[in-house]
């Protein structure tokens, strides 16, 4: 079991640590008020605004969660030519990400999500976005970036929404570089996008992801997770196509399963004393996981720390973010 003091010494390491993130950016817009009544002209609630604001979110929201944990983080994606997409790259420099390896392809716009909350209630989500089909000499430009970020970093995050960056060459590239030099690379997939992401250091599919990628169905979804047979089979079957170092199937209110390579599933139980909003956890998970790997942590212990983490960022409201401060302090409080 990881001790406080276990903790403290790795997360004291976080400040020697860089990690890339690579992957979809996008610009999360929330936007609160109050309801009050419903509509005369359709049977919708009305909300009154009472407060806006943005933030970095998708593979961003990784960067700050790695910098919110003391690392120093770096991302490396597509973004529009746009005011969207000045906005979001000051919001980045705000919280000191580095943004140089950012390629603005003025053929995108920036992907913006725009939520609608009432009384800490999402009630309507807006999306803005294009795909990110960009051209050879666009592509073959982002490429020459991504070379460039990938000198001097301590681990990789593979962030993947689906919406175009992560192609299998950008994969490729990413993993002939760090599986050489022993530089972790970590995956956060989406379950409608195949990659071929064999040697990955490791994968932190959700139970959802997991189940559709593997293609087994999910039948027990309430079993204590070391006898449920259908997410054991899914994480076999996972295993078998990711060839990852190490899986992590994110359970939500059961916590986490955890597939060393040669190992038998460990469950570790969630740390979550409340919760008032998912979005945005994996984000925390992955986060982490690498730097705890990259500050030389052992799988088992990076887990049980991406756990206590992602415990915290949960009872906060919106997409967020977790300190050394608020992880120690819920280990001593547990």
């Amino acid at each position: 079991m990881l001790t406080t003091e276990r903790a403290h010494a790795l997360m004291t390491c976080f400040s020697d640590c860089h990690v890339l993130v690579v992957g979809d950016l996008m610009l999360d817009r929330y936007i609160h008020g109050r309801v009050d009544r419903i509509s005369p002209e359709a049977p919708v609630p009305v909300l009154l605004v009472e407060g806006e604001r943005s933030v970095p979110g998708g593979a961003c929201n990784v960067g700050l969660n790695v910098q919110s944990l003391g690392g120093n983080s770096r991302v490396c994606g597509l973004v529009g030519t746009c005011t969207l997409g000045d906005e979001l790259l000051d919001h980045l420099r705000a919280a000191q990400v580095d943004v140089s390896s950012i390629y603005r392809d003025p053929e995108l716009t920036t992907i913006v999500k725009t939520r609608m909350v009432s009384d800490r209630q999402q009630i309507l989500r807006v999306d803005r976005e294009t795909a990110a089909e960009t051209s050879h000499a666009n592509l073959d430009a982002f490429r020459q970036k991504l070379t460039s970020a990938l000198q001097g970093v301590s681990s990789v995050v593979l962030e993947d929404y689906g919406k175009g960056v992560l192609q299998q060459g950008v994969v490729k590239q990413v993993l002939d570089h760090c599986k050489p030099l022993g530089i972790p690379t970590g995956l956060d997939p989406k379950e409608n996008h195949e990659l071929d992401v064999r040697g990955i250091t490791v994968a932190t599919p959700n139970r959802k992801e997991a189940f559709t990628v593997s293609g087994i169905r999910d039948k027990t979804p309430n079993a204590p997770p070391l006898e449920d047979v259908s997410l054991l089979q899914a994480s076999h079957r996972l295993a078998d196509l990711w060839q990852p170092d190490n899986l992590m199937v994110t359970l939500g209110p059961q916590g986490m399963l955890l597939q060393e390579q040669n190992q038998k599933p460990v469950h570790l139980s969630t740390r979550a004393r409340e919760v008032f909003d998912v979005s945005g956890a994996g984000d925390t998970v992955i986060a982490t996981t690498m730097l705890a790997l990259a500050a030389g942590a052992s799988f088992l212990e990076a887990a049980e720390l991406a756990n206590v983490a992602a415990g915290v960022v949960v009872a906060k409201l919106g997409t967020a973010t977790v300190t050394p401060e608020e992880i120690l302090n819920a280990m001593e409080q547990s």
